[in-house]
């Protein structure tokens, strides 16, 4: 058995090489600085490999029998919620004697939002010194989902770098799924009156994605001359961002690796998600395991479904079957759990 801890770096996949290739990085560079005490391994939920699994049994052969898994991914949506605790969940219960602890998405936090700062105040280096903070318009870009809780995080990144930054306005759109789209949305924002627009996807890794926005925003750009047009980069492996990570690992130890169960929609009504409430946890990717970069299926025919228990984040995953969407995470349902 090896001496190390054991983390696995839990990533989102994407049929662009880039972003797992970046994604990749990422986890080699934290390796060797922040997680250098520890086995890592990684994997990916969807379309690139190595997949989940493969990652698990690597520190399951290594002799370990407690593992960190950390979610690669910016905010709480479904993957989070739902597809990544399922494939957690499969692994637990097919090893009763390893005890697999849940980390948080990374969120909303000092550290991203200062990583953030950089990457915009480095589209800005070359920009026109003429016009001031107070007559550009900040427009930040969420990926888009179908998660209300996490789509509004959007809005209060954009609010904070707002205020912390001395933009006159921002305002905020979507890749995808959500809306305002970004073509729409920028179009919108001319409405405003504000001299130069500075683009900022609020993005971990490259990818389609990625260029859609930037795409978007070179067609609005060529309807309107008469406004700077700035496409400021997106998080990648930024310092503070593997700082972040590094921390949610050190929340699962000390008990503070908390969610926002209060705006679940698996747990509480919220409005325009009333029928939500209760679904199953279960993965939805498995026709999409392993599939994308190298064209190859690694479909390893784990397709266990558990209940909606969302008994993760920071607490055992060894002993979890069928339970109700009732985020008791294995414990009496008087005490208050901790994660979505």
């Amino acid at each position: 058995m090896s001496p190390k801890g054991a983390v696995m770096i839990c990533g989102h996949g994407s049929r662009d090489e880039r972003a797992v290739s970046q994604f990749n990085a990422m986890v080699e560079t934290m390796k060797q600085t922040h997680l250098a005490d520890y086995d890592v391994e990684s994997g990916f939920l969807e379309f690139a490999h190595p997949i989940l699994r493969d990652g698990f049994e690597k520190l399951k052969a290594m002799g370990h029998k407690k593992i960190y898994a950390l979610p690669g991914m910016l905010f709480a949506a479904g993957h989070v919620k739902n597809d990544l605790p399922s494939e957690v969940n499969n692994f637990a219960h097919e090893n009763p004697d390893i005890e697999v602890l849940f980390g948080r998405d990374l969120a909303i936090d000092p550290k991203l939002l200062m990583a953030a700062k950089e990457r915009i105040e480095e589209a800005l280096v070359d920009a026109d010194d003429s016009i001031e903070r107070k007559d550009t318009l900040l427009m930040v870009v969420g990926r888009g989902t179908n998660d209300p809780d996490a789509n509004s995080n959007v809005y209060k990144v954009a609010r904070m770098l707002q205020e912390g930054m001395g933009f006159g306005r921002t305002e905020i759109s979507y890749s995808g799924v959500a809306h305002p789209r970004v073509n729409a949305g920028l179009r919108e924002a001319m409405k405003l009156g504000y001299k130069r627009v500075v683009v900022f996807p609020y993005f971990l890794f490259a990818g389609i994605l990625i260029d859609r926005i930037y795409t978007h925003t070179d067609e609005v750009a060529a309807e309107f001359g008469d406004v700077e047009f700035i496409k400021a980069g997106y998080l990648k492996d930024h310092p503070m961002v593997l700082e972040s990570f590094a921390e949610r690992l050190a929340e699962i130890d000390t008990g503070d690796n908390n969610m926002n169960c209060q705006l679940c929609k698996y747990r509480e009504q919220i409005i325009g998600y009333e029928g939500d409430v209760g679904t199953p946890q279960v993965g939805h990717h498995h026709h999409v395991m392993g599939i994308g970069t190298d064209g190859h299926s690694h479909d390893h025919g784990h397709h266990h479904h558990h209940g909606h228990g969302h008994h993760h984040h920071g607490h055992s995953h060894g002993h979890s079957h069928d339970h109700g969407h009732s985020h008791a995470h294995d414990r009496d349902d008087a005490k208050k759990p901790t994660g979505s």
